[in-house]
This record gives structure tokens, sequence and C-alpha cells, in this order.
């Protein structure tokens, strides 16, 4: 049980990297700097107070570049790779380490860096769609909404794991089905 409850967490924060990158990594760091989660093996650097200065400053400086309208969308092309390597970095630090590496990276990759991916893509279609129909000034709502859900997703991936990953699939659902509608499959 306990695996499939570290599962859950990482890709519960995976999903999260996919709205915003170093929010999750930050909700992570602060687990371990309470005591609720230790990382190991390749992971310590989670652990210390360098990197929560380092990453509350990289989320407060993500959220905020979300906010300029013309960078937002920019933000959501380069992020792309970035989120699905921050996804696959968050679900291998809560993977067992008795794993083998190959099986532990690939299901990192797949599961959180998939998650994290469509999640990302997912939300850069609809801050298009906002710039499109409402010439950018809808996109702080886009912003803040997302900025809410990743906040959300890691809060609820680290204390209801569960419940985390049955919203994500919920909304892996949603995003995919809307893309089947969209290009009419």
């Amino acid at each position: 049980m306990s695996l499939f409850i570290s599962i859950c967490i990482g890709i519960g924060l995976a999903a999260s990297s996919g709205f915003r990158i170093f929010i999750p990594l930050l909700a992570a760091n602060i687990a371990a700097l309470t005591g609720f989660h230790q990382f190991g093996n390749g992971f310590e650097w989670l652990n210390g107070w360098t990197a929560f200065y380092i990453l509350l400053t990289a989320s407060i400086a993500e959220i905020a570049a979300y906010y300029i309208p013309w960078l937002d969308n920019v933000l959501d092309h380069i992020a792309m790779p970035v989120a699905v390597a921050a996804g696959t970095l968050l679900s291998a630090s809560f993977i067992s380490a008795e794993w083998e590496p190959a099986l532990k990276w690939g299901l990192a990759l797949l599961a959180g860096g998939g998650t994290a991916g469509i999640i990302h893509s997912g939300m850069g279609l609809l801050r298009l769609g906002s710039t499109a129909t409402t010439g950018g000034l809808g996109n702080p709502v886009v912003t803040t909404a997302e900025n809410g859900a990743s906040i959300g997703f890691s809060v609820m991936a680290l204390l209801l794991p569960v419940l985390a990953i049955i919203a994500v699939l919920v909304l892996l659902f949603f995003i995919l089905r809307r893309k089947k509608l969209k290009a009419g499959i």
C-alpha cells in the first residue's frame, strides 16, 4: 500500500507541475522540511533550506511572469519540456529506491512526465483560446485558475493522494476528450 500511495503522490505532484513548474517542487520541499516526507538516493537536494529559497524565488517569478500578457503565451511554449522534466523528477522522487532504475525512471517519465505534459498542453491551448477570444484580457483569469490548481493539486497530492489521483484521471479524461472533439475524431 505504501508504494501505491507514493506513486499517487508523485503523479499528483507531476500533474500539478503541468499547471506551474516550481510550485509542486516547492510543496515537496516543504513536505520534506516539515518532516512529512524525506527524499533519498539522489533527491537529497530537495530536503534542504537552500532548495526552499531557490524554489520559492522561482515560484514567485513564474507566477508573476504568467500575468504579463505576451509573456504568458511565450512561457507556455518554452515550459513544455521543463514541465515534463519536473513531472518526471517528482514522480521518480516518490517511487521507492528499491525499484530497478530503468523501471523507476520509465514509470516516472510515462506516468509523471506524460501527465504533466498533457495538462500543460491543455492549459496552453486554453490560454491560446483566451488570447484569441479576448485579446489577452481573459488570460489573467486563466493564470489565476492555473495557480490555484497547481497549489490545490500539490496540497491534495501530499495530504490526500488517492483523491488526487482520481482528480488527475478525471482532469486527463476531460482534456483528452476535448482535444478529440476539437480534432473531430
